[in-house]
C-alpha cells in the first residue's frame, strides 16, 4: 500500500468532488471486474487497487487524511484492515449493481465481504480511536532533510551532524551515512520527526541524499569514470602515467604504445563501494590525447622525417 497514488489509480484530479469519485470508481470497477476479466492477474490486480483507492476518497476523513501525510505517509500509518474498516462492500457492489458482492471481496481481501468495524481504532501506528472518534495516540508527522554530500563523502562511512527546525525548536542530529550510498536514497532516523498533536510517538526523519558533481570523476552506478590526458608522443611511443582514485590515491597506469583517443583502461575495484558490502565497482580511464596546436622548426622536421618514413 505504501506510496499508492489513489487520485491517479481512480483517474481523478485531487480536486474531484465524491459525484466524480464515485462515476470513476463505477466505471473502473466494471471495467476490471473478475467477472469481465477471468484469469487475468493485470486486470485482478488493477481491481485491487481500484477497490482500496475508492474505501480512502469516498471517506471523508480518510481521504483528509491521505492528503494531509501524502501517499508514502498514509501507507506507513494504515494497515489494509484500517483502510477498509466501516467500507461495505456488499452494498457497494449491489448499488452498483456489480456481481459478486462479498465473495469477491473475500477473494481478494480475505474480508468474506462483511463491514469492518470494531472497537479498534485506524491506524498501523496503534491507538487512533477512529475517524469516527476522539483520536488518540496518532504518530506525528514524518520529516525530510536533503543532505548534501561530496562523492569523497559517498565513497567513505562517515557520520555526519544535521540541524533543522521542529515545533519552534533547532534540532540537532547524527547521521551515519554508509559508504556507497547514491542519490536519492533515503536514511531513516526513528522517532526524529514532528511530534504527535494527541500524545503519539513522533513521526520519523528520513534524510534523503544528494551527491554532488565531482570535478574528475563522473559516476555509473559504483563505477568511476575520469579522463586522463596525455601527450601525443606518449600516444605513439606508450608511457606510465599517474592517475587518481576516489580515495585520494595514486595509481600508475600503463599507456601502451599506439594508444588511441578516447581508449579505455581498467581498473578493477577502484570505484564506488557497493552498499551490500559486496566488494566495489571498477574506475576506468578514458584517454584524451593532447594533439600540439604549434610546432616549432624542429618540431615539423621530425613530423616530416615520421611522415617520409611512412607514419
Amino acid at each position: 500500500m505504501q506510496g499508492k497514488d489513489y487520485y491517479k489509480i481512480l483517474e481523478v484530479p485531487r480536486t474531484a468532488t465524491q459525484d466524480e469519485i464515485k462515476k470513476s470508481y463505477r466505471k473502473l470497477a466494471m471495467k476490471y471486474h473478475p467477472d469481465r476479466n477471468k484469469g487475468d492477474k493485470t486486470a485482478e490486480s488493477r481491481f485491487k487497487d481500484i477497490n482500496e483507492a475508492y474505501a480512502v476518497l469516498s471517506h471523508e476523513e480518510k481521504r483528509k487524511q491521505y492528503d494531509t501525510f501524502g501517499a508514502e505517509g498514509f501507507g506507513r500509518r494504515f494497515s489494509q484492515e484500517d483502510i477498509f474498516r466501516d467500507f461495505d462492500f456488499s452494498s457497494i457492489f449491489k448499488e452498483f449493481g456489480f456481481g459478486g458482492g462479498g465473495n469477491v471481496f473475500n477473494q481478494f481481501f480475505g474480508g468474506a465481504g462483511q463491514r469492518f468495524s470494531g472497537a479498534r481504532g485506524y491506524g498501523r501506528d496503534a491507538g487512533f480511536q477512529g475517524f469516527q472518534g476522539r483520536p488518540q495516540m496518532m504518530k506525528g508527522q514524518d520529516l525530510t532533510y536533503e543532505l548534501a554530500l561530496s562523492l569523497e563523502e559517498a565513497a567513505a562511512s562517515t557520520t555526519k551532524t544535521i540541524s533543522y527546525r521542529e515545533g519552534g525548536k533547532q534540532e540537532t542530529v547524527s547521521v551515519k551515512v554508509p559508504a556507497g550510498i547514491s542519490t536519492g536514497k533515503k536514511l531513516r532516523l526513528s522517532g526524529k520527526g514532528a511530534a504527535s498533536p494527541h500524545g503519539g510517538p513522533n513521526g520519523d526523519l528520513y534524510v534523503l541524499i544528494r551527491v554532488l558533481d565531482h570535478p574528475v570523476f563522473k559516476r555509473e552506478g559504483d563505477d568511476l569514470i575520469l579522463t586522463k590526458e596525455i601527450k601525443f608522443t606518449e600516444a605513439l611511443s606508450g608511457a606510465e602515467v599517474e592517475v587518481p582514485t576516489i580515495d585520494q590515491k595514486t595509481l600508475r597506469l600503463k599507456v601502451p604504445p599506439g594508444t588511441q583517443n578516447h581508449a579505455k583502461f581498467r581498473m578493477k575495484g577502484y570505484g564506488m563501494p557497493r552498499m551490500d558490502g559486496d566488494g566495489r565497482g571498477d574506475a576506468y580511464v578514458l584517454v584524451s590525447i593532447a594533439v600540439p596546436t604549434k610546432l616549432n622548426k624542429k618540431q615539423k622536421a621530425l613530423l616530416k622525417e615520421m611522415e617520409d618514413a611512412g607514419f
